[in-house]
C-alpha cells in the first residue's frame, strides 16, 4: 500500500459532503410512509413555522420530526453561525430502513407475518436571503 492511501479516500468523501445544515435520524420505530405525510407538510416552509405545525399535529411522527427540525437548527445556529429565523425547509425526506419481522399466531396452527417497519429520516435546511 502506498503513503496517503487513506487520504486519498477522505478527500473524496469529504468533497462530496453535504455543506447545508442538516440532521439525519436512523432507524426511526415508524414507517417511511407514516414519516412522508408530515414531512410533506413542512417542506420548504420556514422553519420557525413548521416547528409550531409540529407542536401542534397529532401524529407521533410530528413528534420526532420536531425534534429532529430543532436539532437542524442548533447545527445550522452553532456549526454555521447562521440566523434561525432566516431557515427554511429546503428537502426533507424519509428512506425505508430495516424491518423486523414477527409472527402473529392464528388458527389451526397457522402464523401471519407481521412487518415492523423503520425509516431513515432526514431535514436539509438552507437560508433564505432578501427577506
Amino acid at each position: 500500500m502506498s503513503k496517503g492511501h487513506r487520504s486519498k479516500y477522505k478527500r473524496l468523501r469529504n468533497e462530496n459532503r453535504e455543506t447545508r445544515p442538516h440532521a439525519i435520524l436512523r432507524n426511526v420505530r415508524i414507517s417511511d410512509s407514516k414519516a412522508r405525510i408530515v414531512l410533506n407538510h413542512i417542506k420548504g416552509k420556514p422553519a420557525v413555522p413548521a416547528l409550531a405545525m409540529l407542536n401542534y399535529s397529532p401524529r407521533y411522527a410530528s413528534y420526532v420530526i420536531g425534534k429532529l427540525l430543532k436539532s437542524a437548527m442548533a447545527n445550522a445556529e452553532n456549526n454555521m453561525g447562521l440566523d434561525p429565523e432566516n431557515l427554511f425547509i429546503e428537502e426533507a425526506f424519509a428512506n425505508r430502513a430495516s424491518i423486523m419481522k414477527r409472527i402473529q399466531p392464528r388458527a389451526k396452527g397457522r402464523a401471519y407475518r407481521i412487518q415492523k417497519r423503520f425509516c431513515h429520516i432526514t431535514l436539509i435546511l438552507n437560508e433564505r436571503l432578501g427577506g
